[in-house]
């Protein structure tokens, strides 16, 4: 949906893919590494070439919150990725009864934890840029905020 308007069900992502973006006047080149279990062995490999990172939630999912605190925790510890801005994007709001952000970010343990959606001065203040956005892909809301606010951190 993101790439080419077209919404297509896909599988999960069984090896990692690369694509560029373009969001508005912003274009990225992501990988989408997936988030199972054996794609999460080679998101260490691709550490050294990432400017930031995109963590996508599925929102309406709440029974996998706890699955994605853990991993969460594992990026934004990891030492290689600590100056690294993070974006979360809390999917399929457009679900009923899908977490609201409130909730998602209390789930991932985020609540107090972020950095402010505005333009946020972080230089010199050794703070890694951390935001939760709520986003629905399919009806193309909240990523492009997000990705905007992201754009600011990119180098």
């Amino acid at each position: 949906m993101l790439k080419d308007e077209r919404l297509v069900q896909h599988q999960p992502t069984q090896y990692p893919t690369s694509e560029e973006l373009s969001i508005g006047k912003i274009k990225f080149k992501a990988f989408d590494l997936g988030g199972h279990q054996i794609a999460r062995r080679v998101w260490k490999d691709y550490y050294a070439k990432v400017d930031a990172v995109i963590y996508l939630v599925d929102a309406y999912d709440k029974e996998r919150f706890a699955e994605a605190k853990k991993e969460l925790d594992a990026l934004l510890s990891d030492e290689a990725l600590a100056n690294v801005p993070f974006l979360v994007l809390g999917n399929k709001i457009d679900i009923p009864y899908a977490a609201s952000e409130d909730e998602l970010r209390y789930n991932l343990g985020l609540t107090n934890f972020t950095t402010g959606k505005g333009k946020v001065n972080l230089v010199d203040s050794n703070v890694r840029p951390l935001e939760v956005f709520m986003c629905s892909i399919v009806r193309k809301m909240g990523y492009g905020e997000g990705f905007r606010w992201l754009s600011q951190y990119i180098k």
